[in-house]
């Protein structure tokens, strides 16, 4: 007899889940100022002053420089309500974990979880959904029942076994026709893609508050000495036979993976988009606090 699979938990046993496990922690230990995730959020410009060290330079004001000869940035009053859009990279190399989650756990409780925190205090939360294409559009809204249905969509979401060429221009792209109003924007993606992202990624910067959240599991980046192995492209079912006992072949596979970090994170420096590293063997409450306070002490103004 075929073994009957464990159904579903429902989206109301996640939250549930998620509450405790996850948010009341965050609570404890950001003692409710979730402010320091979005500094730097703002609408509305109230004033000019001159440019210091610690400044964000993606709010110099370029005109004013010029006309001063001295660099100023511009301060907006932080919004009251945040509109925030998750924008969900769901092609197959995020279902690849080898500790204790795959990748595509992690982008769940990372989304279910900061979807709860935000519309739990008023604000409003949307989705994209890409798989080598836009799968589905969730118009942004508040309040419990939008985190349940974020939850019953991405659950029901198809893990799909073949499909093209990951390009997040693809999604990005969907995220510039779409969201029209400033937002906080969350892109969670391996970021293994074709090249070409990061010009759609700098408009969306200018436009909007742009954080992206980097899944990766350990053995993408070293490979263990486990003797004859099958490689296989989870994008094109491709398969490919190694010997990671070969100590040169381990070499080559670090160093090219070395390089592909590096290239992502110089890009999104350049553009300045904060990164939250979220790792398949890391507990996403301890990452999400180091991420809080390392973007809290960047932003902090010195004392005059």
């Amino acid at each position: 007899m075929r073994a009957m699979s464990a159904p579903r938990p429902s989206p109301e046993k996640i939250l549930q889940r998620l509450d405790w496990t996850v948010i009341r922690r965050l609570d404890g230990f950001l003692q409710g100022d979730y402010r320091t995730l979005f500094l730097g959020f703002g609408l509305d410009l109230s004033d000019l002053r001159e440019y210091q060290l610690s400044d964000d330079v993606r709010y110099i004001d370029w005109n004013v420089t010029a006309r001063m000869v001295t660099p100023y940035v511009r301060q907006y009053v932080e919004d009251r309500d945040i509109t925030a859009w998750f924008l969900l990279d769901l092609s197959p190399s995020i279902d690849f974990g080898t500790t204790r989650a795959h990748k595509r756990d992690l982008l769940m409780d990372f989304t279910i979880v900061l979807a709860r925190l935000l519309t739990r205090r008023g604000n409003r939360v949307g989705a994209i959904f890409y798989s080598g294409k836009i799968e589905r559009v969730i118009p942004a809204h508040g309040g419990r029942i939008q985190v349940l249905r974020l939850i019953n969509d991405l659950v029901n979401q198809p893990r799909l076994q073949r499909a093209p060429p990951t390009n997040l221009t693809t999604l990005l792209e969907a995220a510039l026709r779409t969201i029209k109003r400033r937002s906080l924007l969350f892109i969670v993606s391996d970021f293994i893609s074709a090249p070409g992202w990061d010009k759609p990624l700098a408009l969306l910067a200018q436009r909007h508050e742009v954080l992206a959240v980097r899944l990766f599991d350990p053995r993408e980046i070293e490979l263990p000495d486990v003797g004859m192995v099958i490689f296989e492209d989870a994008e094109t079912g491709e398969q490919l036979f190694v010997d990671t006992h070969d100590r040169k072949f381990r070499e080559r596979f670090a160093q090219a993976a070395r390089r592909r970090e590096y290239e992502i994170n110089v890009t999104l420096h350049r553009l300045g988009i904060d990164v939250l590293h979220l790792s398949t063997d890391d507990d996403l409450v301890r990452a999400i606090v180091r991420f809080a306070l390392a973007r809290k002490q960047r932003t902090r103004r010195p004392v005059k």
